[in-house]
């Protein structure tokens, strides 16, 4: 079948987006049905007019699915697998015996930021704001203010931003040759960042619901809990390294991380039994958030603007509403960035709204009531703050130096006098 783009001062495709992402915004107790919605009409509209960059019609639409399975499927067996784990964490009692350990005022809520934002580093961000969520829950008996929520995704994005392990999108830095001492640079405005939003956020949940004054007298932890716990996050740490260090050229071929989580539950299944009745909800969840990464895909976005502070500052920001894995994709192919920078603010923008990063879909599932954007702003609107906080702070510290063995790949600068804007491909 012939397809013909129908022309429109900005890509339709972008408008049923824009049209899509608004309807999540406003409809938040209808969400699933609006993302699948926005999925089908941009992917049907794609297929009768606009095309593919995989080719025309349907055709082009199988071909692009083929290209995005590993992805999408890597997110649906992760945000269900911890999902899973996290529980495992709660049912542990570990969490009942953390009031020993941590501070008895706002600086314990702090605290256990604090241990997200680490855990993250080494971790999926999924799984660390998902034992953050699993420990809040205990630790403040279930009453867990919505601005604290946020911050536990905040500081579970923000800890994934300065390690090569602790996202997908430093990851696949990583995988593209940028050095990871590189991406480290990232933990500068991490750990500004942090202060900023994790300060306010414990002395609000503090004032809403203060952490537990002690532990029980004795908390009978399950230590065969603890090593499922254990086991899946060894699994998945391992076959993230195995596959990037070892086995490059596969690493976008099969859901290696996805698929290891969920050898190591049903392993564990017979020592401990998960709680399936989770997955109803989680699935929910996580198709909600692969509908949009879907429409992400399908945007006509072949390249970015030139390199810069300017332009890293602004794709953390369209990191909020636009999935931030093309993006990274994106600059990676164009080269000339700062990946320190530019780590930072896709790793921690999607954490300013509930479903700009997985970490926040996933603790959407644990806590229904964030599924709202605008109490997300209204009770986490510090984030925001904290990430440009975060950004000049770094801007000015350390400065903006592209990586000179990828600044063969920008795009090339226009002449001083020159104010030819850069055109988009075709």
């Amino acid at each position: 079948m012939q397809t013909v783009a129908i022309a429109f001062p900005i890509p339709f495709e972008f408008i049923l987006f824009a049209v899509t992402l608004l309807g999540v915004a406003l409809w938040h107790r209808h969400t699933l049905a609006v993302a699948v919605s926005g999925a089908a009409s941009i992917a049907l509209y794609k297929i009768l007019f606009a095309g593919f960059t995989t080719g025309p019609g349907l055709g082009g639409f199988l071909s692009h699915l083929a290209h995005e399975w590993v992805l999408l499927t890597n997110l649906l067996c992760l945000l269900t697998g911890f999902a899973l784990l996290s529980r495992h964490f709660e049912k542990s009692n570990v969490p009942a015996a953390l009031p020993k350990y941590l501070p008895r005022d706002w600086k314990g809520g702090f605290a256990l930021l604090a241990i997200v934002w680490a855990l993250s580093s080494f971790l999926d961000n999924i799984a660390g704001a998902l034992i953050g969520g699993a420990m809040a829950h205990q630790l403040f008996r279930g009453k867990v203010h919505l601005g604290f929520v946020a911050a536990i995704v905040a500081a579970s994005n923000a800890g994934g931003s300065w390690s090569v392990i602790g996202d997908t999108t430093t990851t696949m830095m990583w995988i593209s040759g940028v050095s990871p001492a590189r991406v480290f640079e990232a933990i500068i405005p991490a750990t500004v960042a942090l202060f900023v939003f994790g300060i306010p956020a414990a002395r609000v949940q503090h004032r809403y619901s203060p952490i537990l004054a002690r532990a029980s007298a004795h908390p009978d932890i399950d230590w065969v809990r603890v090593g499922v716990v254990a086991l899946i996050l060894f699994l998945a740490l391992a076959t993230n390294l195995s596959v990037n260090l070892r086995f490059r050229p596969y690493a976008n071929a099969f859901p290696f991380i996805g698929v290891a989580v969920w050898v190591a539950i049903l392993l564990s299944a017979r020592k401990r039994r998960p709680d399936w009745e989770l997955l109803p909800r989680t699935i929910r969840g996580s198709i909600f958030l692969l509908a949009l990464v879907l429409c992400a895909s399908m945007m006509p976005v072949e390249q970015l603007p030139l390199p810069s502070w300017q332009t890293a500052f602004g794709l953390g920001l369209l990191s909020a509403i636009f999935d931030n894995i093309p993006l990274t994709a994106l600059a990676l192919k164009q080269g000339g960035y700062d990946w320190g920078f530019l780590a930072y603010t896709v790793g921690f923008g999607g954490s300013m709204i509930w479903f700009g990063s997985s970490s926040g879909v996933a603790l959407a599932n644990m806590f229904p009531e964030a599924r709202s954007v605008a109490n997300w702003l209204r009770h986490g609107w510090i984030i925001a703050v904290a990430y440009v906080i975060g950004f000049f702070v770094m801007l000015a510290v350390w400065a903006w130096h592209p990586d000179p063995t990828r600044e063969k790949n920008a795009a090339p600068k226009p002449a001083a006098h020159s104010r030819v804007a850069p055109t988009r491909e075709s």
